[in-house]
């Protein structure tokens, strides 16, 4: 028989208040002779308090007992434990209630420290290892498995197995994606690390994404030169890289905010520029920049030389995109785009075919996708400078370009947005919403998002073409914007930064303190660099751009 069905509803075997009255036969008379108005009634036995207190491991002390029990006393009591193991459940229940009944308070108070120990079940311990891990892979509450820790010293060897926090990052999607990500060893690919540990990935990347929800670290730098209007920003997990109209480009340590140098070389504004490289196994940092000199050049970002000055275009370069160190696309207000061998220094091809400046591209495989103020854009065939396809249908000049290989999409001053096929350059679908220019557009998967002159962010459904949500983000034109699968940032021209969740469209706060205007931001996992001029006032630090770096990662591991 088991404690619960002792311990059966129908039967209450708990000490009643007072013993029942002793089964001892007592004389009808006191002791005095006179008669007493309890003499009719049995009284009960008298309540001895203990002497003294017996240790409840006596019983296997046999020279304990022989100071308290002569063998016949002992011989009685086995036989009345003989008879007790001889009954059924009903009646030992019976006996035991009997018993009590006429125990005082010390010795209730002795069976009830004897015998609580013993209904005190562990039942993690009581079960397989296998069984006790299963249950708590139910847990999906961090803070739970925290307290469970607490709880004895086997349950905290028991949440140190790695696969309930592996099973508890995939759960909260706690997994390496293709963006930059950085925050130190633990941030890598488990894969490639010995003595990688699922619990501190999972503590630290818990730490990270309550930061990010509450707010990390900031550090905001004043730039004392006259920076003037930031055009472009790229960030890893060593540098930041500015370019500026005032003819630089500023390096920035990302850990510290210092600059490290500021590349000088272009005679005029700085508005397109890109890096590849600075990875594990690929430390040189490449950097291309082009501008309103028309030149565009090839820097060592590592050692800040310049390695080709790469001449060609007749107009100012206002876009660029890498496909790796090898090849570089730039386009023009010249209505060309040019490739260009970056290891070589020279000129591979010069797609000709737009009739207006060329104001946006992106690059997927050999493919490369423009954007023209002639209203088209075109997909080109980079290895040998073809045109396949021209893309009609906007009424207007097309600001923003993404393409990730399968779908390209299009946003235009007209207020529309244009998905089209890259193979056969037919128009899928139309997106409708926006009321004036649609200059900022990000696709990631099957998510698009687009923000436009009229303050709006929309999120689209990329398979069914509707708009998942309508984001009233600011009271200008949103200026940039950057996304992942988890969360989004914007910003506008009201001088205001704002954090988003990308699923729900929440709004989950503004990220910093109301500025004149948001030049650029980027962010990664642990980072977000936002660059903005602060409003002018009698305040000498106002009015100057500045630079505020989050870092959301501790790197400090909570017990």
């Amino acid at each position: 028989m088991n404690f619960m069905e002792l311990c059966s509803p129908n039967d209450d075997i708990s000490p009643p208040v007072t013993p029942p009255p002793s089964c001892v036969p007592t004389s009808s008379s006191s002791p005095s002779g006179s008669g007493s108005p309890n003499s009719s009634h049995p009284r009960p036995s008298q309540r001895l308090r203990s002497s003294s207190y017996i240790d409840p491991t006596f019983n296997d002390n046999p020279y304990q007992l022989a100071t308290i029990f002569n063998n016949s006393q002992l011989d009685f009591i086995r036989q009345i434990k003989n008879c007790f193991q001889q009954l059924d459940g009903q009646q030992r229940q019976f006996f035991l209630q009997e018993i009590i009944g006429v125990c005082d308070n010390s010795q209730l108070l002795f069976v009830s420290n004897l015998i609580s120990p013993k209904l005190k079940i562990d039942f993690l311990k009581a079960l397989p290892i296998e069984i006790s891990l299963h249950i708590l892979g139910f847990i999906d509450n961090p803070k739970t498995l925290s307290r469970a820790a607490c709880v004895s010293t086997f349950w905290n060897s028991l949440l140190k197995d790695e696969s309930t926090w592996k099973r508890l990052c995939n759960r909260h999607q706690f997994r390496r994606r293709n963006s930059s990500i950085t925050g130190g060893s633990l941030m890598g690919p488990p894969a490639r690390r010995l003595n990688f540990s699922y619990r501190d990935y999972f503590k630290r990347r818990y730490n990270i994404e309550s930061s990010w929800a509450h707010g990390g670290k900031v550090k905001t730098f004043y730039d004392s030169s006259d920076s003037g209007l930031v055009t472009s920003l790229q960030f890893d997990d060593e540098v930041i890289v500015v370019g500026c109209d005032n003819h630089k480009i500023e390096v920035f340590d990302v850990n510290t905010g210092a600059r490290i140098r500021t590349l000088e070389g272009h005679e005029g504004g700085v508005w397109a520029l890109q890096f590849k490289g600075g990875e594990t196994f690929d430390k040189e940092r490449l950097l291309v920049s082009g501008g309103c000199d028309r030149d565009v050049r090839v820097w060592n970002l590592t050692t800040g030389r310049i390695r080709h000055v790469l001449r060609g275009h007749t107009s100012t370069v206002r876009c660029l995109k890498m496909k790796d160190k090898k090849l570089a696309v730039t386009g023009s207000r010249d209505m060309t785009l040019r490739v260009w061998d970056l290891e070589r220094g020279v000129l591979k091809h010069v797609l000709v075919g737009h009739q207006a400046s060329v104001r946006c591209l992106d690059i997927h495989g050999d493919l490369v996708v423009s954007g023209s103020y002639d209203s088209t854009a075109r997909v080109w065939d980079m290895n040998t400078g073809q045109c396949l396809h021209v893309l009609q249908g906007h009424y207007s000049q097309i600001y923003a370009i993404a393409f990730d290989g399968d779908k390209i999409v299009t946003g235009s001053l007209d207020s529309n947005i244009r998905v089209w096929s890259p193979t056969t350059g037919q128009c899928l679908a139309t997106l409708h919403g926006h009321t004036s220019l649609v200059g900022q557009l990000q696709m990631q998967g099957s998510t698009l998002v687009s923000g436009g002159s009229d303050g709006v962010l929309r999120v689209w459904d990329m398979d069914s073409y509707e708009c998942m949500h309508r984001l009233a983000a600011h009271d200008n034109s949103v200026t940039c914007l950057q996304f992942d699968d988890k969360r989004m940032i914007s910003g506008g021209n009201d001088g205001r930064v704002k954090l988003w969740d990308i699923k729900t469209g929440q709004l989950i706060r503004c990220f910093t303190q109301p500025a004149k205007t948001i030049w650029r931001l980027a962010f990664n996992d642990t980072k977000s660099v936002v660059i903005m001029q602060r409003m002018g006032g009698q305040n000498r630090d106002e009015g100057k751009t500045v630079m505020e770096l989050h870092d959301f990662d501790s790197g400090e591991m909570c017990e």
